[in-house]
């Protein structure tokens, strides 16, 4: 009987175990190569998690560039993020840095501060205008906005909002 490194035995041999416990982690969203490598090594030796990643990549599961794509359009369709932060998310899931560049070239940060302050406006109703400007613009700038992106989207909102 094998034992993995947590000494548990099985009839089934480690790299399945480590391949089938890949499938379900991507089975819950898409992740990056590095993602998957790390979360494997916690529970299998190194020689079955190179062969788990091996197979997982071999059958298009495991795919950095679909995943940084991925990450992108999902940023920008829920969660409005500016690109510098969304490439800084990418690199921290250990995606390498010319797929990062390209999968978010031509972002466009003044409309996804815009969508991103959009979402914010129901909870900026009443306030005075340096209140409504220092909250939203604060808000956005977290959010991985340059002061000019958030300057600009604050002052549009604000203009659109007494209209």
């Amino acid at each position: 009987m094998a034992r993995d490194k947590l000494g548990k035995s099985s009839r089934i041999p480690e790299d399945e175990r480590a391949y089938g416990a890949g499938l379900r982690l991507l089975s819950y969203r898409p992740r990056s190569f590095a993602e998957v490598r790390q979360r494997l090594a916690r529970r299998f030796t190194t020689g079955a998690v190179n062969q788990a990643l091996a197979r997982l990549t071999e059958r298009g599961y495991l795919d950095d560039a679909a995943f940084a794509r991925f990450w992108r359009e999902n940023r920008e369709a829920h969660r409005p993020r500016g690109a510098l932060l969304v490439k800084q998310e990418l690199l921290q899931r250990g995606v390498a840095r010319d797929v990062v560049e390209a999968a978010t070239e031509g972002m466009d940060d003044e409309d996804s501060a815009y969508r991103a302050g959009l979402g914010r406006l129901r909870a900026m109703r009443g306030l005075d205008e340096a209140t409504f400007h220092r909250r939203l613009g604060d808000y956005l700038r977290r959010r991985g906005f340059n002061y000019g992106v958030a300057r600009r989207t604050v002052q549009r909102l604000w203009e659109e909002r007494e209209t």
